[in-house]
């Protein structure tokens, strides 16, 4: 017990430790000034390997590689991950949901510091088929984040698969690797297609992406033990996802990257959170799989029906809890507050770029030399409590009713 509190101190006393330093050596500021002219000298000079991918432009291409984009993001991932766990598969989607949430944040933090430009359009042409693209064009270029997701993710997923089968044919795990590295080969040339990336962005999203698989090769089974049966894993945690929202950095303009991080986070926790309090209920290795007699495919269609409107209504839940609690504790503690978006009567005095200048700056100087001037978003925490109660929906509360539905 006092081993697991000291490397739990030691972590998030590390952690501390490091948002004190880069914010008073101004970390960011300097590796951006290292970094950014040579990446933004790269995207420039790749803009004909860009046009000359687009002379091939095509309708079939365009919504070919528009698909893929779709099927290989973070929110097709978030939407596939409850599947997984009313399925079976809690162990795959655990590990897959914080392997996502551990891409998207290391993804996120190098786009914010390097604030490299995603290629100039015109001359390319930028092909936005969704909502979600339009979002993400609006992020800074490298790394491809979506080429980086589905090395990792595509990798654990055959990796999970061979293990979990058991199989040593050759020839098998040759086909899969064919497979995983075929959709890295065209999410990588799609992403140049539809005009959101560089040459460059696309190989810093392979490098970082290899380097993050193996990091997580190595060390999924003692993160997977902590979290079904380690001590202080809840409070652990929360700390945590607190400190990583602090220890963001700074990008030269706003951007979208730190909401998707901060949801993301909140999901990450919901999902830890949930999985601690019911893991010999709801997610240990003996509970029935999909296409079992244990659990028939009609049973899981039952369960997908009863669950996805339950978490949507959670969803709407924890919205509108964390949009009446956050203030009244804020003006309770004597926190001055502002809200860029949920809640409108905070909007009064900041707008635009400047409020988001304000809501993505100087955290860990706001948090710990806090004055009077200083005015706190509160749409970030209203954020981050929204996916939590989603995901620990995901996990608990949705797990609860197929129990008592018999499904």
């Amino acid at each position: 017990m006092e081993s697991i509190a000291l490397w739990q101190g030691l972590t998030l006393c590390g952690i501390v430790s490091w948002i004190f330093i880069s914010s008073c050596l101004n970390v960011t500021q300097k590796l951006r000034t290292l970094i950014q002219p040579w990446v933004s000298h790269h995207v420039i000079s790749e803009t004909p390997i860009s046009l000359q991918i687009q002379k091939y432009q095509h309708g079939f291409l365009d919504a070919l590689f528009s698909g893929l984009s779709c099927v290989v993001s973070v929110p097709f991932y978030t939407a596939f991950l409850p599947f997984l766990f009313w399925s079976g598969h809690g162990k795959l989607a655990r590990q897959m949901t914080l392997l996502m949430a551990f891409c998207d944040y290391s993804g996120n933090c190098i786009k914010d510091v390097v604030s490299a430009p995603r290629p100039s359009s015109p001359p390319v042409k930028r092909v936005t088929a969704t909502k979600d693209e339009e979002e993400h064009a609006l992020e800074y270029g490298l790394p491809s984040s979506h080429t980086l997701n589905t090395i990792c993710l595509s990798g654990y997923l055959l990796h999970y698969v061979l293990s979990y089968s058991q199989n040593q044919d050759a020839s098998l795990k040759f086909a899969g690797l064919a497979i995983v590295c075929l959709i890295v080969f065209l999410t990588g040339l799609g992403r140049i297609y539809l005009g959101m990336h560089s040459v460059i962005d696309i190989i810093a999203g392979l490098a970082i992406g290899f380097a993050i698989l193996a990091f997580w090769l190595s060390v999924h089974d003692y993160v997977d033990s902590f979290i079904v049966s380690g001590q202080n894993v809840t409070t652990f945690w929360a700390f945590l996802s607190i400190l990583l929202l602090f220890a963001y950095p700074t990008p030269e303009l706003p951007t979208p990257s730190f909401e998707f991080h901060s949801a993301f986070t909140g999901v990450a926790f919901g999902i830890v959170a949930g999985v601690q309090q019911t893991y010999h209920q709801f997610h240990h290795e003996a509970v029935p799989h999909i296409f079992t007699p244990q659990l028939t495919f009609p049973a899981f269609i039952g369960r997908v029906l009863v669950g996805l409107p339950t978490i949507l209504i959670v969803k709407y839940c924890s919205k509108a809890l964390a949009k009446w609690i956050l203030p009244v504790v804020s003006n309770t503690l004597g926190i001055p507050i502002k809200s860029t978006g949920y809640i409108p009567v905070l909007n009064g005095s900041v707008t635009g770029k400047e409020s988001e200048k304000i809501k993505q700056s100087g955290y860990a100087m706001k948090l710990l030399f806090f004055s009077s001037q200083d005015t706190f978003d509160v749409d970030t925490g209203i954020r981050f409590l929204q996916y939590s109660g989603l995901a620990w929906s995901v996990v608990d509360l949705v797990p609860s009713l197929f129990s008592y539905l018999r499904l």
